[in-house]
């Protein structure tokens, strides 16, 4: 987020003719095994097709001041093919190169006859002009003065039916062309939500703050339409909860044509399977979940039966149904137990699951990894480091980090790492990459959260050096997930072409819950510190997660709220 105190025109210098570097991935993209429509280009919403743009020209910006790269810049697309047209302009911060889009629309033939509210749309097409633009924001002084060079944003104002994509800018007072931009019939539109702040003006002679938004659909996950234009949302006067005056487009067409089919996943993996490295002292390794049943793992029973030894499949794992508590999975209680908890490297792999993302224009790759065991925590209290004995450790551990391939290209466009109860999206001009485009994942000591690059993370207050420390470093202890993989559910190529093994179908917990008194061994390193930081360092305490409090095994992959919905972020 950038923050402006002043907006001056002679505080601006001129770069009218500033092109952005685009970002583009290490090596080539491969030519993908065909499909229906995966990596085409373009991709059909029922009455609508899009093309996605990321050539862009100049527009405006704001604060540059010495350095362009501290600077916010906006942008029209380039290259818009004949009989498309444009939804809205493009705006991001300098300092990265450019990695958005956005998509241009034209109007196409359904076979659908969309009815909503008991009103035919069949009679209004698809795409139409604006009626006019209004006036959002620019600068002037309260006098009457506007500065030509200065940005001006407009809201196109939809004729009735239809809603707008995006706002337009210029760099000077003239209105746009009414046949600059499209508006969308509403019933091919969603709800859009501000995502992240791009730019905060604040000025002297401004009675209100303006401020740009990037933003996305309301409606995500596997079975959300929303379909992200790639536009901004800007306001002077907008308050959290309300809803935006601009909409993201809506793919109605359920058979998700430019989804990649399965050969086409076993591509994508191949090309972009992330390197998996695990802490040179990690001792609590991943496995493969058939070598855990194997060497022992047991079903327990909430009625105190005898524990049952898992099938090498988990074929007598008790499927479907919810997280009741009537069967959990535990460690063997003879020898074995010592050796399960430290994995087996050699066995382990990733389990993927490939869903639609946007409204199917991307495809979200979950890749799972299982270790048998998470183990303790490491406390961190600024320059000193305190082992836990037993806080943060439990049975069973499932981890896992997300690619996102945009399904117009094949490109790889983020990765999302999950990081114990939260986790970030990771642009891909911001990740590491090994043999090619195959992104490097760090495994957290112990914990096994993932990250992109080799650091100790604190789960806490990193400002204050005080959290639960998550180290992450390279090592020869790895994974190389492009060559060990499985895929195990991709709902929407339909119910026989990826068959879930069975233990994908357990509900219940993969390890048992132990309560104990993690306070008490808090306290014993609390009391090693003066008075005057106790408070301090007590009420960070007070924010770490519960699972720290005792031992409490994870469900597995299919009852996560992201197996369905969206990743936190």
């Amino acid at each position: 987020m950038l923050n402006c105190k002043c907006f001056q025109r002679n505080n601006l210098p001129n770069y009218s003719a500033y092109e952005p570097d685009t970002f583009s991935l290490p090596d080539p993209l491969p030519s993908w095994p065909p499909g229906q429509g995966f990596a085409c280009g373009r991709i059909g919403l029922s009455e609508i097709e899009v093309v996605k743009i990321s050539k862009f020209r100049f527009i405006w910006g704001y604060g540059f001041s010495q350095d362009r790269k501290k600077g916010v810049s906006f942008y029209k697309p380039v290259g818009v093919p004949r009989g498309f047209y444009c939804l809205g302009h493009y705006c991001q911060a300098n300092k990265h190169p450019i990695t958005g889009f956005l998509l241009v629309a034209r109007e196409v033939a359904s076979t659908r006859q969309e009815v909503t509210n008991g009103r035919n749309h069949g009679d209004l097409p698809a795409l139409a002009r604006p009626a006019d633009y209004t006036l959002v924001w620019t600068a002037d002084d309260q006098h009457g003065e506007v500065y030509e060079g200065c940005g001006f944003f407009w809201l196109p104002v939809p004729p009735e039916g239809y809603k707008p994509m995006g706002f337009l800018v210029t760099s000077n007072s003239d209105r746009p062309q009414l046949d600059e931009v499209r508006c969308v019939r509403s019933d091919l539109t969603d709800e859009c939500e501000t995502y992240r702040r791009i730019l905060d003006v604040y000025s002297t002679f401004l009675n209100f703050p303006f401020g740009v938004w990037s933003i996305r659909p309301c409606d995500r996950g596997m079975k959300g339409r929303g379909v992200p234009v790639g536009t901004f949302f800007c306001s002077s006067h907008w308050k959290p909860g309300e809803e935006l005056n601009i909409a993201c487009l809506k793919n109605l067409d359920s058979r998700l044509h430019a989804m990649p089919n399965l050969e086409q996943i076993h591509a994508i993996v191949h090309h972009y399977g992330p390197r998996v490295y695990f802490h040179p002292d990690e001792v609590y390794l991943p496995s493969s979940v058939s070598w855990f049943f194997e060497k022992g793992a047991v079903l327990c029973k909430a009625d105190n039966s005898d524990r049952v030894r898992i099938d090498i499949n988990g074929s007598n794992l008790p499927g479907g149904g919810m997280n009741d508590g009537a069967f959990w999975i535990d460690l063997p209680s003879d020898e074995q137990r010592d050796s399960l908890i430290h994995g087996n490297l050699e066995s382990a792999k990733l389990y993927v699951h490939v869903k639609p993302a946007f409204g199917g224009t991307f495809s979200d790759m979950a890749m799972w990894v299982f270790c048998p065991f998470n183990g303790p925590a490491t406390l961190k209290l600024g320059p000193l480091s305190f082992s836990l004995s037993k806080i943060g450790q439990h049975v069973g551990d499932w981890e896992h980090f997300t690619l996102r391939i945009c399904n117009f290209t094949g490109e790889l466009w983020g990765v999302y790492f999950s990081q114990h109860s939260g986790g970030e999206w990771v642009s891909a001009c911001d990740l590491e990459y090994t043999e090619g485009n195959k992104p490097i994942v760090y495994s957290s000591r112990n914990g096994h959260a993932s990250y992109p690059h080799p650091c100790t993370y604190i789960q806490g207050s990193a400002k204050l050096g005080i959290g639960i420390r998550n180290d992450a470093i390279r090592s020869d202890k790895y994974i190389s997930s492009s060559a060990r993989y499985e895929v195990v559910a991709a709902e929407y190529l339909g119910d026989d072409v990826v068959v879930e093994p069975c233990w994908l179908q357990f509900m219940r917990k993969w390890g048992p819950r132990l309560v104990y008194d993690s306070r008490a061994e808090l306290e014993k390193i609390i009391k090693r510190f003066p008075l005057r930081m106790r408070y301090s360092i007590e009420g960070i305490f007070a924010k770490l997660p519960m699972e720290l409090s005792g031992e409490d095994g994870p469900t597995g992959p299919k009852e996560k709220n992201n197996w369905v919905g969206d990743e936190r972020w």
